[in-house]
């Protein structure tokens, strides 16, 4: 299969793409790939570590309050769509898909415009402005949550799921001993994603002090520019503090209770291995996606919610002991994680494209 992926701008939208490029490789080995991406955002540095080939075009995503450099925006955007329809002539895919980022526009459009066969991907439970400009020209709409499917005509939208979800069943559970932590202790895992978070940060540092006389552990992930500030700190004999892993889906897999953002691809590996969690939505997204993802499992018991305006160390503490020390409780968010889990995300997708594609 030959195959262009699109998708930008964030590891939420990078990472999904990879898992589906993985699963198309696993199941047709000699399939071929060419990722379409921004110039000047992280999947420049993340695309071509994987040995996948890299196309960059100048995109930008509107601008609503400075209209005049909306100019340039079009401007980019018209440059961007005679640059995809070269790349996608001379490649000439079977398929062509989008998995989020405003990166997907010119290039789904395009391809659809010169006759191939499009998909795109949706990861948030509501609907991003990209996927919905798209949606007109595209053979089928792939879903993470059935509450967005509402945002899409009903007859070519389908739920799968997140495929990052697949990718971490896979994953091989890290040794605690690693970490220097105690693999007989319960574990509490903090992470407000790669970068951190300084506001969330602050308040998890004061927060820190009351965990001194707890019998559970906890791994507090500062984020990468976070990390010197708050590494200059002083913490509990049971705090270990670091600046970031890479591969998380392994902590997670040890893991009794993650407090985190609502991210997309952080819930799918939340709902995949099963793991009671507190989610902090980052207020500072687009369509307050972040707190929407995360009603989705807090409306079933799934996960407790503490939005970043509410949140200090007295509730967070009380929601962390209310929550390790009740194995009922455990149990009955695990249950309910249970509902919302796919577990075949990835395959999902690669089989609804060979159907459509009829190859």
């Amino acid at each position: 299969m030959r195959v262009i992926v699109s998708a930008g701008g964030t590891g939420g939208h990078i990472y999904p793409a990879l898992a589906i490029i993985n699963k198309i490789k696993e199941m047709e080995p000699n399939s071929e790939f060419l990722y379409i991406g921004t110039h000047n955002r992280m999947e420049k540095d993340i695309i071509p570590k994987y040995n996948i080939p890299f196309e960059s075009i100048e995109i930008y995503g509107l601008n609503r309050k400075n209209i005049l450099k909306n100019f340039k925006t079009l401007s980019c955007f018209i440059k961007a769509k005679k640059k995809c329809s070269k790349l996608i002539k001379e490649f000439n895919p079977d398929c062509v898909i989008g998995v989020g980022g405003y990166v997907t526009g010119p290039v789904i459009s395009t391809a659809h415009k010169l006759g191939y066969k499009t998909f795109i991907h949706e990861q948030n439970s509501v609907a991003g402005k990209a996927n919905l400009y798209l949606s007109k020209f595209v053979d089928n709409i792939f879903v993470s949550f059935k509450s967005s499917a509402n945002d899409f005509p009903r007859y070519k939208t389908i739920y799968t799921g997140n495929p990052c979800s697949e990718e971490a069943i896979k994953k091989k559970a890290i040794d605690k001993t690693e970490l220097g932590l105690n693999p007989n202790k319960k574990l509490v895992l903090f992470v407000m994603g790669s970068l951190g978070s300084d506001r969330v940060n602050n308040t998890l540092y004061k927060t820190m002090s009351s965990f001194e006389n707890k019998d559970y552990e906890i791994l507090f992930i500062t984020g990468k520019s976070s990390y010197e500030q708050m590494s200059l700190k002083s913490y509990p004999k049971n705090v270990k503090v670091i600046p970031y892993i890479d591969d998380m889906t392994r902590v997670m897999k040890k893991t009794d209770l993650i407090v985190s953002r609502a991210g997309a691809s952080t819930l799918s590996e939340i709902i995949a291995l099963g793991v009671p969690s507190i989610l902090i939505p980052s207020p500072y997204v687009p369509n307050n996606h972040q707190y929407k993802n995360a009603l989705d499992l807090t409306s079933i018991g799934a996960a407790v919610l503490i939005e970043e305006k509410n949140l200090d160390s007295l509730n967070l503490v009380s929601a962390i002991d209310s929550i390790i020390n009740d194995e009922i409780k455990i149990a009955s968010m695990k249950e309910a994680l249970k509902k919302l889990s796919v577990t075949d995300s990835a395959t999902r997708i690669y089989k609804a494209i060979k159907e459509k594609c009829d190859l």
